[in-house]
């Protein structure tokens, strides 16, 4: 055999990528001047959706200049469609026409489109900026601006092309909600029950008692809301940055949610999809024997108190004009993240606050068939 020469790289880390999320009424400013005393880059560049640009990132970029900042803005065309890599590039484009460098830093200033498509642009810019959210929108204030998941949708598929890239700091201002549709702040609140309904059953019954103070805007019980739904979040990313296991949990309601999703061609917003998704997979749970048929019922109950929807079958025969097809659903669930040789695993509740387990894993494989029989015999 012949000798070989061999040279070690030693990159043994210790990295620390935590970061605070601020929660209040008004923080533009805070955010300014924490930026100007603890800087994260030269130059910064506000990302938002054309919508939420006029609402929110225009008097954003002004706060940030009032406080001597140098920045830019960039604005792009609002939806789900612009989660693509041809959105994506336009991003970059226009960070290079601007002369950005590595030490720029991207502020995300909006809802989960926003902070995925930002966020991605953000880790692979330059090879990785910093970046800041600013999440606008209840799902993104409690879900999706926290635990650095970012990226771009296929047309096999949501978030199928992405990175793990936490962002510098979360600055959630509540105030902001004053602006969004109350469509959007109730497909926020999907998300919240999920929380719950993985997590803590106290805080499910608090969503049960304040649930329509938050929907008519209570300042209070939004931010009451908002801080525990985050902290949830938080202590779960802490323990599982990269979703070795854990983290799976999070992806409560999402397998068949995000099937929803996209046969829906994106006319369902993620937190309405997410809700059918949580009916669903508790109704399969309940086939399994796993989860209390009055467990889900109570879920479902929360849900519909919300004005969120949990009768998929009602809902995309409305919106596709013909009954819900279970090959078209179990076809999507194949490009989901949890699959693990092949097979799909779906996480599944066996209580209120408390999500089914086996050995340590939190997700359970079932086969194709099986799932396939469910879709058929059951009234979703």
């Amino acid at each position: 055999m012949a000798q070989t020469d061999k040279v070690r790289v030693n990159l043994k880390k210790t990295v620390d990528d935590s970061y605070d999320i601020h929660i209040g009424p008004d923080l533009f400013g805070q955010l300014a001047s924490s930026l100007r005393e603890r800087p994260l880059g030269d130059r910064y560049v506000v990302i938002s959706d054309a919508t939420v640009l006029k609402l929110h990132g225009n008097r954003l970029t002004e706060a940030l200049r009032k406080a001597g900042l140098k920045v830019e803005r960039i604005g792009f065309p609002a939806g789900e469609g612009s989660k693509s890599r041809k959105m994506k590039v336009f991003l970059e484009e226009h960070l290079v026409g601007l002369g950005l460098g590595r030490d720029c830093c991207i502020i995300a200033c909006g809802g989960g489109v926003t902070g995925d498509l930002a966020g991605f642009t953000a880790a692979t810019y330059m090879r990785g900026v910093p970046w800041v959210q600013v999440p606008t929108t209840m799902l993104a204030m409690v879900d999706a601006s926290i635990g650095g998941k970012t990226g771009i949708d296929l047309p096999e598929g949501k978030n199928l092309i992405g990175a793990f890239h936490q962002p510098a700091a979360v600055w959630i201002d509540v105030t902001t909600l004053e602006t969004l549709p109350r469509r959007h702040l109730v497909a926020g609140m999907a998300e919240v029950v999920k929380h719950a309904v993985i997590r803590d059953a106290k805080f499910f019954k608090l969503l049960e008692e304040r649930a329509e103070a938050v929907l008519d805007g209570d300042p209070a019980a939004q931010r009451e809301v908002i801080k525990h739904s985050c902290a949830i979040k938080a202590e779960v990313v802490s323990a599982d940055e990269k979703e070795t296991e854990l983290r799976r949990i999070l992806n409560y309601g999402h397998t068949l949610g995000h099937a929803f999703e996209s046969v829906s061609g994106f006319s369902l917003l993620h937190g309405e999809a997410v809700s059918l998704g949580m009916a669903s997979e508790a109704a399969l749970a309940v086939s399994m024997g796993i989860l209390p048929a009055d467990e889900a019922d109570r879920q479902n109950s929360l849900l519909k108190k919300l004005g969120l929807p949990v009768k998929a079958s009602v809902v995309m025969r409305a919106l596709l004009g013909r009954p819900l097809r279970p090959k078209e659903i179990l076809d999507y669930t194949h490009t989901d993240k949890k699959a693990r040789q092949g097979i799909t695993e779906y996480v599944l509740p066996a209580k209120i606050g408390q999500i089914k387990t086996n050995k340590k894993k939190v997700s359970t494989a079932i086969e194709d068939k099986s799932i396939l029989d469910f879709l058929r015999r059951s009234s979703l």
